[in-house]
């Protein structure tokens, strides 16, 4: 009987052999793979386009925002940056092998702990299509296999980037089971899943709460959780305005919906009355509304209450909270406590302030003088990213391909025995 849980099982169980495979496939053989899908997704663009096409036609249907169909939306040009990432996985350097220590014992023995692949990961991500190319490139390289449970709203757009990538992946002579879509709807599918640990080394899950809540709740695996995305700018009383004021516009504007952007706007009391009127009619002519506190509703009247839910809230849109704090500290005490330890980033031209605030932040990724949205694994040299992990292990921030291994030790003797 062709039940959910033999189909899940099934997946898992060629994803593992998959895995076993690509741990020995050489580095040249696994870029090439990789450089072959990016070059399938552009041969195929008319007809990812089409799939794409469907997608969108079904949003409305599903109650999706304006922004999270915006993340969903394809055309040419976004095609074509799912290509390019996939190259820019390919031409990083090949994590697998790397020695990361070797040490010579007073016996003779050789120890080397060396980097290897993670095994099978199972990725539960939002509604992002680029998102299926990204994943499936960086767990590639790293040489695992990877098991992709993406959301129903694209769901069309990513079966057919999979159907690309491995039509390429099989030509190029690697284990075509390496990518796996799940293609069943069904939610019971994931917690099927969610119970082979015999099979399936890590879940990743990249989506709302509730989503990133039940999988912690039912996992038998490890989690490397991508949980959400309150950020923050804060502005220090040794700013450049100018910078913050740009700083803050692109961190909050440049693409709304996502993760990186930022949420809450903290600015020094010292530089509050020249900054915040400013920069409020900067946001206003992107329609952005501002909450605050009092002191920022006394700078900007058009600021409404900010409730002590908004300080904790991740938008994904426009909408951002704003206060007023008297010290560097302060601002510190406030990112730690509502934050989501995702990015934060000061803007400051004290050396001391920075450093304070850089070592005392407790998030994955501080930015001193840039933008939030730099927070991006290609932004920094990651090639692409499966994730930004909010956790602390065993992997923190945008997630590589070396964030995609582990390590073993290899030992090497000449006949030792242990007395």
């Amino acid at each position: 009987m062709n039940t959910l849980a033999s189909q899940c099982r099934d997946t898992a169980t060629r994803a593992r052999q998959a895995a076993i495979e690509l741990a020995s496939v050489p580095a040249a053989a696994k870029a090439a793979g990789l450089r072959a899908a990016a070059t399938r997704i552009r041969t195929d663009v008319d007809a990812i386009l089409a799939a794409n096409a469907l997608d969108i036609a079904a949003a409305p249907g599903f109650g999706l925002t304006a922004a999270a169909i915006d993340r969903l939306t394809l055309d040419a040009k976004r095609v074509e940056g799912i290509a390019a990432g996939v190259e820019a996985v390919a031409d990083l350097p090949d994590p697998v092998g790397e020695v990361l220590e070797e040490t010579t014992r007073p016996n003779g023995l050789v120890v080397r702990k060396i980097r290897v692949p993670l095994g099978v990961v199972f990725f539960i991500y939002e509604s992002r299509p680029n998102v299926t190319a990204d994943a499936a490139a960086v767990a590639l390289a790293a040489g695992n296999a990877i098991i992709l449970r993406g959301g129903k709203e694209a769901a069309h757009s990513s079966a057919r980037i999979v159907e690309s990538m491995r039509a390429a992946i099989a030509d190029s002579g690697l284990p075509v089971d390496s990518v796996q879509l799940v293609d069943t709807p069904d939610r019971e599918a994931v917690g099927e899943f969610l119970k082979m640990d015999d099979l399936i080394d890590i879940v990743i899950p990249r989506g709302g709460e509730a989503l990133i809540r039940r999988v912690c709740s039912e996992a038998r695996m490890p989690v490397l959780k991508h949980f959400t995305g309150n950020c923050h700018v804060y502005v220090d009383k040794a700013a450049d305005l100018a910078m913050a004021k740009a700083i803050t516009v692109n961190a909050k504007c440049q693409r709304m919906g996502v993760c990186n952007a930022a949420e809450s706007l903290l600015v020094h009391k010292d530089v509050a009355d020249r900054f915040l009127p400013e920069v409020a009619g900067a946001l206003a002519g992107f329609h952005v509304e501002i909450v605050g506190d009092e002191a920022t509703r006394r700078l900007v009247p058009a600021a409404g209450p900010a409730t002590e839910a908004d300080w904790a809230t991740e938008y994904l849109g426009p909408k951002i909270s704003v206060a007023v704090v008297d010290s560097v500290d302060a601002a510190i005490e406030h990112v730690n406590r509502y934050g989501s330890r995702h990015t934060d980033s000061i803007v400051t031209a004290d050396r001391t302030a920075a450093d304070r605030f850089t070592s005392r932040v407790d998030t994955a990724v501080v930015m001193v003088n840039a933008s939030t949205r730099f927070n991006d694994g290609g932004e920094l040299g990651l090639g692409a990213e499966i994730g930004i992990s909010t956790d602390k292990l065993h992997a923190r921030g945008p997630c590589g391909t070396k964030e995609l291994t582990t390590y073993k030790f290899v030992v090497t003797g000449s006949g030792q025995v242990r007395a």
